[in-house]
């Protein structure tokens, strides 16, 4: 991003850089496929739709929807909310909404009211962090109304967060941050693992709670697993095994596992890396990376939307060129135990993660879906080597530590062919 940059918000500004392909030209997209496959008519008149379904669900999809609406009461039979643009946040008739965590809100109790004029990374480390993005609830004991949310924060917006600047930094010299401004913003990224309650009508947070915790790129130490650990490409000074990564950050959505953990998908991570070659209101050069540059240009390293690399030599690529190479992945957390360590699977790929769909398989393998949130990017297939036992929840947490990875290939006839992602095995 530049000082030409039309766009105030982060959030508009990210996108953007986003919607610039990085993938590789080399064949069609899932859109080019089906406007191939369905003619304008086909899709107007709905056949692409009942196709989709039948193929995914078969026909008996639709006998079967059509007996369960003849007896059972449609939960989303009620008023819609007029369309309209407005200040007043609105919900359909007989529904409410209410805050719940606000960003600053305590995780703890005897904290001072949240104070945007005085912030410090101690103090963000206590509270709930910034952007949410994705939540996830784990009953406590099978209840519906007692258990602990996980919740993504992706990013932060230092030009709404910070009273004393007025807009959004660039590269033209990211002249409004400092040292300390930087250090809050890394410790409201990450993850909120907060207990909650509902009380009446109304849900609040347990503060009190030996669950609640905060897990940033601040502070929270995470082991690496897969085929990837030590591998001299994850090796930094500060990590010289490769096998330690501090935090995580821009995570973006995410999954559930059987066995009650939490995965997060780190999306954007080029984004926060610097570099001290880019010449004021300009772009990263190119060949960055020394015999990493290939793999720098494709994941666009360094992005340059944050100024962390200006003050923290870990993102400054000309001091640990190793170290974009620590972030990518899917982290697996333990909400239930406060004091475990979170592990990055490497077994998962690296690129950035847009969600972790678990299933179990009728072989009892655990199949992960991940999508690649870049423009022109592909969706992914992990399938575990081991099986599932619902009673060996620490076997369970293994599971996404070795398998198969594959990439979908979406053929005109509507199939799907899985290509499985083996080192010195051709797709």
């Amino acid at each position: 991003m530049t000082n030409n940059d039309i766009f105030r918000n982060r959030a508009a500004a990210c996108e953007a850089h986003d919607d610039i392909p990085r993938s590789p030209e080399d064949g069609e997209t899932i859109g080019e496929v089906i406007i191939r496959r369905y003619s304008r008519r086909d899709v107007m008149r709905g056949t692409l739709g009942v196709t989709a379904a039948a193929a995914l669900f078969g026909p008996a999809a639709f006998r079967a929807s059509t007996a369960a609406a003849a007896t059972t009461a449609d939960r989303f039979d009620f008023d819609g909310v007029e369309p309209g643009i407005d200040t007043t946040h609105h919900v359909a008739a007989g529904y409410q909404a209410k805050p719940l965590l606000r960003w600053g809100d305590p995780l703890a109790p005897g904290l001072p009211p949240f104070n945007p004029n005085n912030q410090s990374a101690a103090d963000q480390l206590k509270r709930f962090g910034y952007n949410n993005d994705y939540i996830a609830y784990f009953p406590i004991d099978g209840s519906s109304t007692h258990g602990l949310l996980c919740i993504n924060h992706e990013y932060t917006n230092e030009e709404l967060m910070f009273p004393g600047i007025k807009k959004r930094q660039d590269t033209s010299g990211f002249g409004d941050m400092t040292a300390e401004i930087v250090d809050v913003e890394m410790a409201a990224h990450g993850v909120t693992v907060v207990e909650i309650v509902r009380k009446g009508a109304d849900w609040e947070a347990v503060l009190d709670s030996p669950y609640n915790r905060r897990i940033s790129p601040a502070s929270t130490v995470m082991s690496v697993d897969g085929p990837a650990v030590g591998n001299k490409r994850l090796q930094t000074s500060g990590d010289p095994s490769g096998k330690t990564i501090q935090g995580t950050l821009n995570n973006c959505a995410g999954g559930k596992t059987p066995w009650d953990t939490y995965l997060t998908a780190e999306e954007n991570f080029h984004g926060y890396f610097w570099t001290n070659h880019c010449e004021p209101g300009g772009a990263a050069p190119t060949g960055l990376g020394g015999d990493q540059a290939q793999s720098y240009a494709r994941y666009g390293i360094p992005g340059l939307w944050q100024a962390w690399g200006k003050f923290i030599d870990r993102f400054n690529v000309d001091a640990e060129p190793n170290e974009p190479n620590r972030f990518g992945w899917i982290v697996e957390i333990d909400p239930f135990e406060p004091d475990s360590e979170p592990v990055k699977h490497t077994a998962l790929g690296r690129f950035c993660h847009e969600g972790a769909e678990c299933v179990v398989n009728t072989d009892g393998r655990i199949v992960v879906y991940c999508g690649d949130d870049g423009r022109g990017e592909y969706v992914y297939r992990f399938v575990s080597a081991g099986h599932y036992d619902p009673d060996d929840r620490a076997a369970n947490k293994r599971l996404l530590s070795h398998g198969l990875m594959s990439v979908a290939r979406f053929d005109a006839d509507g199939k799907v062919h899985w290509l499985p992602l083996e080192f010195g095995r051709p797709c």
